[in-house]
């Protein structure tokens, strides 16, 4: 089943002779539980376009549906909201409250939503991320590899439809990397995670079931990798 959908996506930044086409009618959807890595090289257009499908940046032109919902139809406040319930985003610097530990980093989204708390959820991706006797820390005394898992956890605690990384291990040394990978394939095949993960480096591209390849904002490939679980 589909879960999201892009029709040409286009973004242009500048006019004139400073206009820049960051993307140039991208195309592609994504299956429900499917793992999906986009590559490219800097300037490509890969953050540009998750941006986009997460909502955070708008297109210039082109449509994003994600579980059926024409997501630019939405009003800034109805897109916040609907950011906040079905869209999970990692980033590459962790974006946590430094004031905020474990746990209220992890809920944080969620209780801005005016939502009780689900501890029993909360229980379970805590020890599923290996941080249980971190709970209490802040973000200052968590390593790298810490803060990241504290960031999927955030994305993951509200059972978003969909999943968004964008180069989620690039600030970490390759065996906290690996780390991190393994926790989203977990994520993918054990709970049927839709992840869609923004990535420079091929060997980990190549653990997705699909590569999607963006050069000067243009899809370059489009090639499955393995067969989804």
């Amino acid at each position: 089943m589909e879960i999201l959908r892009c029709e040409n996506l286009t973004k242009i930044y500048g006019q004139g002779e400073n206009e820049v086409r960051a993307l140039d009618s991208v195309s592609f959807s994504v299956e429900k539980g499917e793992f999906v890595s986009v590559i490219g090289p800097s300037g490509s257009g890969k953050s540009t376009l998750l941006h986009i499908l997460g909502g955070v940046d708008r297109p210039t032109n082109g449509k994003v549906f994600i579980d059926g919902t024409d997501i630019f139809s939405l009003n800034e406040d109805k897109l916040a909201i609907f950011r906040r319930r079905q869209i999970g985003l990692v980033y590459q610097f962790y974006n946590l409250m430094p004031v905020l530990n474990v746990d209220e980093n992890i809920a944080l989204p969620h209780l801005l939503d005016g939502r009780k708390l689900d501890k029993e959820r909360l229980d379970s991706i805590v020890e599923h991320l290996g941080l249980s006797d971190r709970r209490e820390n802040l973000p200052d005394q968590l390593s790298g590899g810490q803060q990241q898992r504290v960031s999927i956890g955030r994305a993951l605690y509200s059972h978003p439809a969909i999943l968004l990384a964008d180069e989620p291990t690039g600030n970490l040394d390759r065996k906290t990397g690996e780390e991190i990978m393994k926790l989203f394939r977990e994520s993918n095949q054990k709970n049927k995670q839709t992840l869609i993960l923004i990535t420079h480096d091929e060997s980990i591209a190549m653990q997705a079931d699909r590569v999607i390849g963006i050069e000067d904002g243009r899809i370059v490939r489009n090639e499955k990798v393995r067969n989804i679980v």
